[in-house]
């Protein structure tokens, strides 16, 4: 199925540097000003940003796109390309270039683009300004390995993205967010207010391009993950497609399992089941029991849904059916 185009808006995301003023004032000692920007060299700021590709593959796909590119003046930072099959398979391509001034053309950049290469090749195509950061929020209930992990890597710039806020169904956790300078909400859940309290969350995390479950422990309805497709990343307590639900370290300690493991994957409507991002296992023994391995588990998953959140912020994965393409 091929992705829809979008348009590129605050929604995208990555950072780019820019070049300072040329403009340098210079005070003597009479307090008279005297600009030197005459004798220094004009700069333009170099923008970049990712473009994503989808399409059957077929020849000429790079050489077209990169045509294009070179006719914009651009220059290609990275290429990345991977295709299922030989001949007639699918075709995946993630390409950062740097464009001078692009931020200014950037629309007509998108619609020749359009017109052009993607149209010839029926491309399923996404451009990202890298100099937008992913806005990005986070659900969380009482467990807060990940959470903490996710902000603390957030405040080193470990993370290329602006953590908006946080909502929990819990207030165990606030003090712990506020101290990072991070909004944090309240919304109680109940059998009997699910809907109501979905539609909040809805409404204090609308305008976020992302939405993080970290260790949420609450199951979201079919209708709130359609309006978040393929915007909403879980960490699963296992080595999916084994111990799906609730416990799965209980469940893993009954089998007698020698790994275990965690899932960051896209939330879809069928439970645990959205099209996985990345896994990691750790070998354990029968001399652990459920204790043990849920502390091992917690550092795998921390980790897990870090990699996950940020390979999703730096446009680094194409979603393909069930599964994902991530250019790592």
């Amino acid at each position: 199925m091929l992705m829809t185009v979008l348009k590129v808006s605050s929604k995208f995301n990555f950072l780019i540097g820019r070049t300072m003023s040329d403009t340098v004032t210079i005070t003597s000692a009479k307090n008279s000003s005297h600009k030197l920007s005459n004798n220094l060299p004009n700069k333009t700021a170099i923008d970049t940003a990712t473009l994503l590709i989808k399409c059957r593959d077929q020849a000429g796909i790079v050489q077209a796109v990169s045509e294009f590119i070179h006719r914009y003046g651009a220059n290609i930072i990275t290429l990345d390309q991977y295709s299922t099959a030989h001949e007639g398979g699918q075709y995946f391509m993630r390409l950062e270039f740097a464009l001078a001034g692009l931020s200014e053309i950037i629309e007509n950049f998108e619609a020749s683009f359009a017109h052009t290469v993607a149209k010839r090749h029926n491309m399923a195509w996404r451009l990202h300004d890298n100099a937008i950061k992913t806005k990005v929020g986070i659900l969380v209930s009482k467990f807060d390995h990940a959470l903490l992990d996710l902000l603390w890597r957030h405040q080193r710039g470990l993370l290329d993205c602006e953590i908006t806020s946080v909502v929990s169904n819990h207030e165990d956790l606030r003090q712990s967010v506020e101290n990072f300078g991070i909004t944090f909400h309240h919304v109680p859940v109940t059998k009997d207010n699910k809907s109501e309290a979905e539609e909040q969350i809805h409404e204090l995390m609308e305008g976020n391009d992302l939405l993080v479950l970290a260790r949420y422990m609450q199951i979201l309805s079919s209708d709130f993950v359609k309006r978040w497709p393929m915007r909403v990343i879980n960490i699963h307590h296992s080595f999916l497609p084994a111990f799906v639900g609730a416990d799965p370290y209980r469940q893993a300690y009954d089998k007698g399992v020698k790994l275990i493991g965690a899932t960051a994957h896209y939330v879809t409507a069928e439970l645990d089941q959205g099209p996985i991002i990345e896994q990691d296992v750790h070998r354990v023994t029968h001399r652990q029991g459920v204790t043990e391995l849920r502390a091992i588990g917690r550092d795998i998953e921390r980790n897990v849904l870090a990699r996950a959140v940020n390979w999703h912020v730096q446009n680094r994965v194409i979603v393909a059916g069930n599964k994902t393409v991530v250019f790592n």
